[in-house]
């Protein structure tokens, strides 16, 4: 399968925008953040087509209700997905390629996307490092799982960074997107 990397398309955030309002209508206070995140989310950074949504749960306590409200509104739980920091949702099959990740609030996962997102916003020669090496990886690899092990160093350099740039500018989170 063909990983595609397209150059940053400023279209973007209005997508991600339309994509989490009916996030936000269907959940109601149930989500207490709903933000864009991943590469569709920096300005200038090359990325695959995806749009990335994290939402941030209270707790996983009672979560069993929020399938039906997604699935409501198209999204079809992953119930499959190992990464129990996190519930997973995607689109239906033919709709436009969306991943939803739920995170509780606070939690280390749901802080290292907003903290990678936030630094990169800020740090474009990294942007444009990461650039190159994700077309790189997409013409080496076909298994996107293999494409995304082989970022990983590359992500926990920034995140070395990241954790220095947010000590010193006494980093916190700002209002949520949605």
């Amino acid at each position: 399968m063909h990983i595609e990397i397209r150059a940053y398309d400023s279209g973007w955030p209005a997508l991600f925008r339309q994509t989490a309002l009916p996030i936000r209508a269907a959940l109601g206070d149930l989500a207490l953040r709903i933000d864009h995140v991943g590469s569709t989310a920096i300005p200038g950074a090359d990325a695959k087509p995806i749009i990335d949504i994290q939402v941030s749960l209270r707790s996983f306590a009672g979560f069993k209700r929020i399938v039906p409200l997604m699935a409501a509104i198209g999204y079809v739980w992953r119930d499959d997905n190992p990464d129990l920091s996190k519930r997973y949702f995607r689109e239906q099959p033919g709709d436009r390629r969306t991943h939803i990740h739920m995170r509780c609030v606070g939690s280390w996962s749901e802080q290292f996307a907003l903290l990678f997102r936030d630094y990169m916003r800020c740090h474009p020669e990294d942007v444009q490092q990461y650039g190159a090496l994700k077309r790189q990886l997409a013409a080496d690899y076909e298994d996107r799982q293999a494409y995304s092990d082989a970022k990983s160093p590359f992500i926990w350099g920034v995140m070395m960074k990241a954790d220095a740039w947010s000590r010193d500018l006494g980093w916190q989170l700002g209002p949520s997107d949605v």
